[in-house]
């Protein structure tokens, strides 16, 4: 379903640089003085196994700093949603962290039980991914289940949820949101619905933001207003971004470092820059080569 143009607001602005492919070319907005700061969520060391000891991710470590983008890239079945499943305490059943740490805003969680992570997950903590539609109730107004999160998540009384709402589609840039409040998920694009999760998300003013394959199999023109739209959140709120994609092209646009995970470990990281230029592991040259019909070299700075 297509976005209908009388909902959304126009750009505010039009950003210079090449376009290609439906994608605006983002310059990352980085301050190296920005990683003097402690890392806002930090995982050392990690290890998550199987009930059986098998082990799934074998001691990656990876943090982000406020108002700092990072991207993971790797193939499917590498690692990267499970480590970022255990930064929102949300690994599958029969999934547990068995070595390393986790830290979140300053509070070890490495052996948090659900009370803990109750406390953090959507306070201190969020993420939005692929398919939204399969995060929301199809028959319930997307309005009131953004209230009902603002009521348990930000402890908002209901008139005040029903105004906070608004104010968040408002800055997420949808027009007409008293009618959006009120429609289902049928009624609702891809990317619009992906805006709702994401005003869910930042409901209670979250430190950090998972955006896990979040724009994935959206239209591409879609799909370069939400990845625009994420990089002003994280500028505006000085939120720590960590944005889990398999499309080189999208962390080039948005991110300002990477790092590259392949069967459970990270196999290269560093600055996004000097990583897709020149890359240093054989996987990552594997990578950039796959992406080069698409002009990836048009992204990076």
């Amino acid at each position: 379903m297509s976005e209908t143009p009388p909902v959304l607001k126009d750009r505010a602005e039009v950003r210079s640089g090449p376009v290609a492919h439906g994608f605006t070319t983002l310059r990352p907005s980085f301050d190296e003085a920005s990683l003097a700061r402690p890392a806002t969520a930090e995982v050392t060391d990690l290890v998550i196994a199987a009930a059986d000891g098998t082990e799934l991710v074998h001691g990656v470590s990876l943090s982000v700093r406020p108002g700092e983008a990072l991207g993971i890239v790797g193939e499917s079945g590498s690692g990267k949603t499970l480590t970022c499943r255990a930064l929102l305490g949300i690994l599958p059943a029969g999934l547990a962290v068995t070595a390393g740490s986790v830290h979140v805003d300053g509070v070890d969680l490495t052996r948090a039980g659900e009370r803990d992570w109750r406390r953090v997950r959507g306070t201190h903590i969020a993420a939005v991914f692929q398919d939204p539609a399969s995060y929301l109730n199809p028959a319930i107004p997307v309005g009131a289940q953004l209230e009902e999160t603002l009521r348990i998540t930000a402890g908002l009384p209901r008139r005040q949820a029903r105004e906070r709402a608004r104010e968040l589609l408002d800055d997420l840039g949808i027009r007409r949101v008293d009618l959006v409040l009120r429609q289902r998920v049928a009624q609702l694009s891809g990317g619009m619905l992906q805006r709702v999760l994401i005003a869910m998300a930042l409901a209670a003013d979250p430190a950090v933001l998972i955006a896990d394959e979040a724009t994935t199999a959206l239209d591409v023109t879609v799909q370069a207003e939400l990845l625009d739209l994420l990089r002003r959140l994280r500028v505006e709120r000085d939120l720590a971004l960590v944005l889990v994609s398999h499309d080189l092209a999208v962390v080039a646009q948005v991110c300002e470092r990477v790092q590259v995970f392949r069967d459970g470990r990270v196999v290269e990281a560093g600055p996004t820059s000097r990583v897709l230029r020149a890359p240093a592991h054989p996987y990552t040259r594997e990578l950039l080569s796959a992406h080069a019909a698409y002009g990836l070299e048009r992204f990076l700075p």
